[in-house]
């Protein structure tokens, strides 16, 4: 993730500031519609589904959409972050 978002470190925000960044609950944190706009890194893997699954900002609640569609709502930015572990990468 500091790869693709040109960080030298990036960490995840601890739980008490989850709902005062983003406005969700934690279960219902989404991408889509947060109190404002946060940069999106998406792993490459993305490209490799007709439909993916993100939270609809409701604990228990999700959406289905093309991926394509995901990316252009989130302006998502796409690269490698996972890594196979079988291949030793």
């Amino acid at each position: 993730m500091a790869k693709l978002s040109g960080n030298r470190n990036v960490d995840t925000a601890s739980l008490k500031e989850v709902q005062p960044l983003t406005g969700y609950i934690r279960g219902g944190v989404t991408a889509l519609a947060c109190k404002k706009e946060y940069p999106v890194y998406v792993d490459e893997w993305i490209e490799a589904f007709d439909v993916i699954s993100v939270s609809a900002g409701i604990r228990g609640m999700q959406i289905f959409l093309a991926p394509i569609d995901y990316l252009r709502a989130v302006k998502g930015v796409v690269g490698a972050i996972s890594q196979d572990k079988r291949s030793g990468a």
